[in-house]
Parts: C-alpha cells; sequence; structure tokens
C-alpha cells in the first residue's frame, strides 16, 4: 500500500528540515505560507510568508549552534488537506538543553503546505529554552 502525498510531503519536509536545505523547504510551501509559533519566547508568532518561515528555521538552527534536531514519530492525514505529525525536539542553548515532544497541524492545498499550527508539550519549559 503507498503512502498517501499528503504524509509524503509531510515526510520531505522533515528529512529537508533535518538537513538544513532550505531550497527544498522552500518549494513544499506557498509563498503566502503561515507557520505559528506558540507561547512568548522571541521566537514566538505568526512566521507569515515562505522566506520568513525559512528564515525562523535558520534562526532554530543559528539559536542552538546546528544542535536541533526533530524526530519524527507519526505522521496522520485525513485525505482532505490536513495533516498532523508528531516529533521529539531536541537541542542545545547555551547551558540549557531541551528535549521536548511537539506536534505541527498542517493545511494542504494543491500538494503544497499553507499553514502550520505549532503545538508543545509544555510552553513554559518551550519558552526558557528560546528565551
Amino acid at each position: 500500500m503507498s503512502e498517501h502525498p499528503d504524509c509524503a510531503l509531510i515526510r520531505r519536509g522533515y528529512e529537508a528540515f533535518g538537513k538544513g536545505d532550505m531550497e527544498t523547504m522552500g518549494t513544499l510551501m506557498t509563498a503566502d505560507v503561515i507557520h505559528h509559533v506558540p507561547g512568548n519566547s522571541p521566537l514566538s508568532g505568526h512566521h507569515k510568508g515562505r522566506d520568513a518561515v525559512l528564515d525562523f528555521y535558520r534562526r532554530v538552527g543559528e539559536e542552538t549552534g546546528g544542535t536541533f534536531r526533530l524526530r519524527l514519530d507519526r505522521v496522520l492525514v485525513d485525505g482532505r488537506g490536513h495533516g498532523m505529525s508528531l516529533h521529539t525536539a531536541t537541542g542545545d542553548r547555551g547551558d540549557r538543553g531541551i528535549e521536548i515532544h511537539e506536534g505541527l497541524f498542517f493545511t494542504i492545498i494543491g500538494g503544497k503546505i499553507t499553514d502550520i499550527d505549532q503545538c508543545t508539550q509544555d510552553i513554559d519549559e518551550s519558552d526558557a529554552f528560546w528565551s
């Protein structure tokens, strides 16, 4: 049985992110994509547009000295343009480390990601790490 195209799209995104391949990441999103990040840290908020989203991903890498990693645990789709991924995020920033469960909720239109809502197991822990 073959994988649903929306699952494959999300997996390609995780693979590209893991390699730091922002060029491929950009091809998976619409020009007006928005990534919503919860909390009250300097990285929280609504990153609007492909360039802003890619800059956000670059900043995550820079802030953690390249140590930030996502271990993809599961991808779920509904076949109607919605997908969910569950992963464990790890990284080091200064003298702090983090290992936290997170999820992303995707809206997919025409084979491209248009919206990403990020959820986290512990907003306070995430805020402390990124602040």
